[in-house]
């Protein structure tokens, strides 16, 4: 059985965007589901363009993502020298010409077509047939065009959108080398040539280049690969997803804090089903993945379907793992770690209320800022009756040898039996003298994490501002 191998091969001419990243995971788990290699490259002719900068966003997105990659990263400016060859191959046997036509002269062509009521297309003028006896142009450096077929069809069955066939007389023939660098459809034919590639998955923004490609493919006598086209991604309103939607890079996403294993699971399932599955993780959606569960209709994001999935991911996160990612947040907002609370333990209180790592550290923040009490909140705060509450909370807890939250409940439960009071006239005059906030989690919890010293001084200091 022929080995069966995937690739993904964006390139470095900015960010990595949602599309690419849900590319990447379905050749990624296509070669992991039949036993193949899944393969990077870096398609970076266009030089005016590239930058070392977009390619590492691509390392670094695929890296998150956990896509790991079997071969490569190849780069295609280092396959020139392959390129050059194959043309000067095609140009010595007739498959490929040098076309001196000039932009202007091209111009004043398709222009010509359309007032004719014609489709623009390369009329064939430097073909050699074409061009017998015509002097070659002075200063004018030619590109390489393939000879297209003329007649017949172009025909093959996509895995996602079927039998798809295309006339010949609807292609011209397409430039494959400018200036000594390969264009995009030639070089691509080349590399998954060499590259071994069984399967091209890919945009269906891509389907118009595929016949193009059959027909590069069959001109050098090498294998057709399965081509693959999936729908591409629209935003909540079904239009064509851009910056107006929000975020559409991979690492925006990082950045919004999103854990990677949710952004992996909402794209995989963006466009692609199996039952009812709707939250797996890499090693399920590998075992499981078909081509055939892709849906050929275009697919909407929903904002808030994926946050509440990262959300679900939040809560199952291992704390000490959710600790070192939001340590950075939370210093970043003026948060100081170094003798505050435990973080794991301040992240599993809080991981079940948010939806991402920013949340998280915006909730998180008040366990670490210096405390800057407000005067007059402090006197709102205690009343008689709530400051009558809290010395006798304060009491009790100075008798704690164990300061857990069961025993703290358990002195918040004493003076409230004692005073016949709810817990509003303890736990509000806390959470402003201790956490500095209107509102937090569960008070006791909260209590643990500060400590029996931290919290006895704060709440005496408080008491202090208006004795």
């Amino acid at each position: 059985m022929k080995e069966i191998r995937t690739r993904i091969a964006p390139s470095p001419t900015g960010m990595m965007h949602l599309g690419t990243a849900r590319t990447a995971i379905y050749c990624w788990a296509v070669a992991r589901h039949l036993g193949g290699k899944f393969l990077l490259r870096i398609e970076d002719t266009d030089q005016k363009r590239s930058t070392q900068e977009a390619t590492q966003v691509i390392l670094d997105s695929m890296k998150w993502l956990n896509l790991d990659y079997d071969e490569g990263p190849v780069y295609q400016m280092d396959r020139l020298d392959r390129y050059r060859e194959i043309v000067d191959q095609m140009l010595a046997d007739g498959r490929a010409y040098k076309c001196y036509a000039t932009p202007e002269e091209l111009d004043a062509m398709r222009e010509a077509q359309r007032a004719a009521g014609l489709k623009p297309r390369y009329d064939g003028r430097w073909r050699p047939e074409n061009c017998v006896g015509k002097p070659i142009p002075e200063g004018v450096t030619p590109v390489i065009r393939f000879r297209n077929p003329d007649d017949g069809d172009v025909t093959w069955n996509d895995a996602v959108y079927g039998r798809i066939t295309i006339s010949n007389r609807e292609l011209d023939d397409l430039i494959i080398m400018r200036d000594g660098i390969p264009t995009y459809n030639f070089a691509v034919v080349v590399d998954d040539w060499d590259m071994k590639v069984s399967h091209v998955i890919r945009g269906a923004d891509h389907i118009n280049n595929t016949p193009r490609q059959i027909n590069l493919y069959n001109a050098l006598g090498a294998e057709v690969p399965v081509f693959a086209h999936l729908p591409l991604i629209n935003g909540p309103d079904g239009q064509k997803l851009s910056k107006r939607h929000g975020s559409v890079s991979v690492m925006e996403y990082e950045a919004q804090g999103f854990l990677p294993e949710a952004v992996f699971n909402y794209l995989a399932r963006l466009g692609w089903g199996h039952g009812n599955m709707e939250k797996f993780t890499r090693e399920e959606l590998a075992e499981v993945f078909e081509l055939r569960g892709c849906s050929k209709a275009a697919a909407r994001l929903d904002f808030k379907k994926f946050e509440w999935l990262n959300a679900q991911y939040m809560k199952e996160a291992d704390d000490e793992r959710l600790a070192k990612l939001v340590a950075p947040r939370i210093e970043k907002r003026g948060g100081v770690l170094e003798g505050g609370p435990c973080l794991k333990g301040v992240c599993n209180l809080l991981k079940t209320r948010a939806a991402t790592l920013e949340i998280l550290a915006d909730q998180a923040l008040f366990f670490y800022k210096p405390l800057e009490r407000d005067p007059e909140a402090v006197r709102a705060a205690l009343t008689e009756e709530n400051r009558k509450a809290l010395e006798a909370f304060k009491a009790e807890i100075e008798k704690l040898d164990d300061f857990t939250a069961p025993n703290i409940y358990g002195a918040i439960k004493a003076v409230m039996e004692a005073q016949g009071i709810k817990i509003g006239p303890i736990a509000t005059p806390l959470r402003v003298l201790v956490c500095n906030v209107d509102k937090t989690p569960q008070i006791d919890r909260t209590l643990e994490l500060f400590g029996k010293s931290v919290v006895l001084d704060r709440i005496a200091s408080g008491l202090a501002m208006v004795a």
